[in-house]
């Protein structure tokens, strides 16, 4: 298929070569012209701007957007949706708030223009691994451009689907899946994203606690001085917790077992806390994941060798840039 790809950031770009390794025509639009003469080096078509992008697209146009979620995705979509007609898709791979989703969708179908949200996850390693893609919208949208999201997927590989699910016919083994109506897939990543909070400050304070077990205070014979690097590497053969999130801090922790060069603030980038109001608003209970939020509102007062295993975490998993010493 077809598709233009505005945004060309760590995840843009890289989505871009997964679809042109695949045989996908892309054309591609960034604010930054170096990272668009980047991807045409690579066999991508360079826009100079969305009426060039809109010129380049055969009808009906596919135009994916991997742009920071609120202000700049509202922008970029006013200054698109003059040059698209009707029949026209735009899908958001951003982390947008759902609610924005149904209002941007209910906008843009008075134009006759589809509006999909694709919660897209996989980080910097998605080109290689695949991402996983939570879908909203219209149906009959989503499966004309199902080639593109089967390309971005993942794939079944060699994961067999879970037992009692021989029977069922779904998307899902593929790594992509239709979730619903406009907003139903970010409202899934909001969710996916809330969890991944919880998961990560599991892993940082049983990290930090196994680290204090050397501390003087304790009474001696019940000190410990644990090889964290090699306890990560232990977990991840064979064990119950085992995850790529601990993949990942084992990788972390092999490179730097003190985790020396971050600082320990740790950002949130807004689907945390959407995820909390959302408990609120539903009437459900989200101890662990609002503390996992709070936690990271804590780090920027005070810092602990937990919260310098999440931003190493975050560092590994989607390249996120904390604050370095010195820096």
């Amino acid at each position: 298929m077809q598709i233009g790809i505005v945004g060309l950031g760590r995840m843009g770009a890289n989505m871009a070569r997964r679809l042109m390794r695949n045989q996908h025509d892309v054309v591609v639009y960034d604010l930054k012209k170096d990272s668009v003469v980047a991807l045409e080096k690579e066999g991508a078509t360079g826009a100079a701007d969305f009426a060039d992008l809109a010129k380049k697209l055969s009808k009906p146009r596919a135009v994916w957007l991997m742009v920071p979620a609120g202000a700049p995705t509202e922008e970029t979509i006013e200054h698109l949706r003059p040059f698209l007609e009707g029949g026209d898709a735009i899908i958001d791979g951003g982390n947008s708030f759902y609610k924005d989703d149904v209002r941007r969708s209910t906008a843009l179908k008075t134009k006759g223009i589809h509006y999909l949200d694709a919660g897209t996850s996989g980080g910097v390693w998605g080109i290689d691994r695949g991402y996983c893609l939570m879908i909203g919208g219209d149906e009959a949208a989503v499966k004309r451009l199902e080639p593109i999201f089967e390309t971005l997927a993942p794939g079944q590989g060699n994961i067999p689907p879970s037992p009692g699910r021989e029977k069922i016919k779904s998307t899902a083994e593929k790594g992509y899946l239709h979730c619903g109506p406009s907003g139903a897939g970010h409202f899934v990543k909001m969710i996916h994203n809330g969890i991944e909070y919880g998961v990560m400050q599991a892993y940082a304070e049983g990290f930090d606690i196994m680290r204090g077990a050397a501390s003087e205070s304790l009474t001696e014979g019940y000190r410990y001085n644990f090889n964290a690097a090699d306890i990560a590497e232990l977990w991840r053969r064979g064990s119950v917790i085992g995850s790529w999130l601990l993949d990942l801090t084992a990788m972390a922790l092999a490179e730097d077992a003190e985790l020396a060069h971050f600082t320990g603030v740790v950002q949130d980038s807004g689907e945390g806390r959407w995820t909390v109001q959302a408990a609120i608003e539903e009437a459900v209970s989200a101890e662990v994941l609002t503390a996992a939020l709070f936690a990271r509102f804590r780090s920027r007062q005070e810092h602990t060798f937990a919260e310098k295993m999440l931003s190493a975490m975050r560092n590994k998993f989607g390249g996120h840039v904390e604050i370095y010493p010195g820096n």
